[in-house]
């Protein structure tokens, strides 16, 4: 038997957390009344008792009667790493053959969307690209947190599709914010996994595809910046609590590496996919 599968739900105007099982979602928030969202069950290291409470039910939310949201809805922090597989540092064409420092940008939750909906492409760029990603949620807070117990501080694995407004990312001299923001540009999840061993993330094949065709294939093991770095030089500047997110950086492969450049359309479909995670699908609309 697998991990335990966490997700958040819309249905029927409601907002609801709960535990995937065969054939839909195991609703408990009203259950666990103390915990509003999936933040506080990760604060409150509950994730074991959702798992408990789920086992042996029958879904109370069947497939195709729900929408997907990204699984902890008000993160304090979404904080992204850029530039970190060797393929995508030689894209820079700057000589460095590895920056000493990782490169850090923050997103915004409202500017990522769940599992089945469609990214949104704005009226003022059709540049839409994808970034597959895995994310990673903390579940321990703390500061200054030592690189060789940061992979403790991990509560749970999720997947990102990190949709990027290119044009938009080079409006400025050192600045991408402004193209990495755009409401519902990107994706979280469909769900979480638990974070129990550091097999989980450290060597790990991630793939992003579009419309069945292989865009993105590299292994976490290959990250310039593995995920215990990540998480030691973050919280030496800022404080890392329950909730917050990590996306722990791309492949090489994105739509802008194309000559000429591939971007997303509506009809398109994007798949991104991690061993012992799952796949996070999403589509293209337009605003």
């Amino acid at each position: 038997m697998g991990l335990p599968r966490f997700a958040t739900i819309r249905a029927k105007g409601a907002q609801h957390y709960g535990v995937v099982v065969e054939g839909g979602i195991v609703a408990l928030s009203a259950a666990f009344p103390q915990w509003p969202t999936l933040r506080e069950v990760i604060a409150a290291d509950g994730l074991d008792a959702l798992a408990r409470a789920a086992e042996g039910r029958a879904p109370t939310h069947s497939n195709g009667s729900f929408d997907w949201d990204i699984p902890v809805p008000a993160p304090e922090k979404i904080i992204c790493v850029g530039v970190n597989f060797p393929d995508r540092n030689a894209e820079y064409k700057d000589g460095q053959e590895a920056p000493p420092n990782m490169s850090l940008f923050p997103r915004f939750a409202r500017s990522f969307t769940g599992a089945g909906q469609p990214l949104i492409r704005p009226p003022e760029s059709p540049q839409l690209d994808y970034e597959g990603e895995i994310a990673v949620v903390i579940g321990k807070g703390g500061r200054r947190i030592a690189e060789a117990e940061a992979l403790t501080h991990i509560a749970a694995l999720t997947l990102c599709n990190e949709g990027t407004i290119r044009d938009w990312v080079r409006h400025a001299k050192f600045n991408v914010t402004q193209g990495k923001n755009w409401d519902r540009s990107g994706a979280i999840g469909p769900w979480l996994v638990p974070f129990t061993d550091p097999g989980q993330i450290v060597d790990v094949a991630l793939e992003t595809r579009v419309n069945g065709e292989v865009r993105q294939s590299d292994r976490t093991g290959r990250m310039l910046f593995p995920v215990a770095r990540q998480i030691a030089y973050i919280s030496t500047f800022t404080t890392l609590v329950p909730g917050d997110i990590i996306v722990t950086g791309t492949p090489t492969g994105a739509g802008a590496r194309f000559d000429p450049p591939i971007w997303l359309k509506p009809g398109d479909v994007i798949e991104v996919t991690a061993e012992g995670i799952g796949t996070l699908t999403n589509g293209v609309a337009d605003e």
